[in-house]
């Protein structure tokens, strides 16, 4: 990195992850678990549709899920079960959950001076316990949840939260992530959008994103991150899409997963 910094000039000061799917391996727990609680609320769920729902802002998932509003008592009721379970299902299997190369990647990109932070569906307190148990909390700096915005995915207002709390402007900025939503997220935020092909989006989806990096292992993300280039202030210019504060955030109501 330092070879590719000193020839080329400046490079991204800063890099946004995405959680499952990206640095976390939890996506056949999480479909697992997903299926279980559709049953439990006497919905016959496949793993393949569990599968697309992961990524989404709980109330859209199990919304999708059980074919219900995402008010409907049943949509909350598989929530609250599904925040109960997770610990059970999916946090207990720790470090293994990491895809490889990740603790080594972000360790590398710390240190050539990359700031780091991490912008997902999950709730805080959730995305907070899982770095924890996989041993990489204290590589990243803030996260933000759901819970700390109106707008999810692909609204950039998660991001813009996160590039805003690194100090850093978005155009200097990647965004890394497995999904179609998370690329257009990006897309609109003017960071680079950084696509794995490890996690539940496909190669031809991602790639489908207008100027997508594509990478099949997090060792390319390391690469693609150091050697990818701020965009020019021209590109970064036009209207700005300000996070709005909650007024009441779903974590001042309950901080589980």
């Amino acid at each position: 990195m330092r070879g590719a910094r000193s020839a080329g000039g400046e490079t991204l000061k800063a890099a946004v992850f995405d959680l499952d799917g990206t640095l976390a391996n939890t996506l056949p727990a999480i479909s697992k678990l997903l299926v279980k609680v559709a049953a439990e609320q006497g919905c016959s769920v496949t793993p393949r549709q569990a599968a697309t729902a992961i990524g989404k802002p709980p109330a859209a998932a199990f919304g999708r899920l059980l074919g219900r509003p995402e008010d409907d008592g049943r949509v909350q009721a598989a929530i609250s079960r599904y925040r109960e379970l997770f610990s059970y299902e999916v946090l207990c299997q720790g470090p293994q959950l990491l895809y490889p190369g990740v603790t080594a990647g972000l360790s590398a990109l710390r240190a050539h001076g990359v700031e780091l932070a991490v912008a997902t569906s999950k709730t805080t307190r959730s995305a907070e316990a899982l770095l924890d148990v996989m041993g990489i909390r204290d590589l990243v700096g803030p996260v933000v949840g759901q819970d700390m915005v109106r707008r999810g995915k692909p609204h950039p207002e998660m991001v813009l939260r996160a590039a805003g709390r690194l100090g850093v402007p978005t155009w200097q900025s990647a965004y890394v992530g497995d999904t179609v939503g998370d690329m257009r997220m990006a897309v609109t935020a003017r960071m680079e959008p950084v696509a794995v092909t490890y996690g539940s989006g496909t190669f031809g989806e991602l790639a489908a994103v207008a100027g997508t990096r594509m990478c099949s292992s997090f060792k390319d993300v390391v690469s693609v991150i150091a050697a990818a280039r701020p965009r020019p202030a021209a590109a970064a210019a036009g209207p700005v899409v300000r996070p709005r504060r909650a007024a009441v955030p779903v974590g001042a109501q309950q901080r589980r997963r």
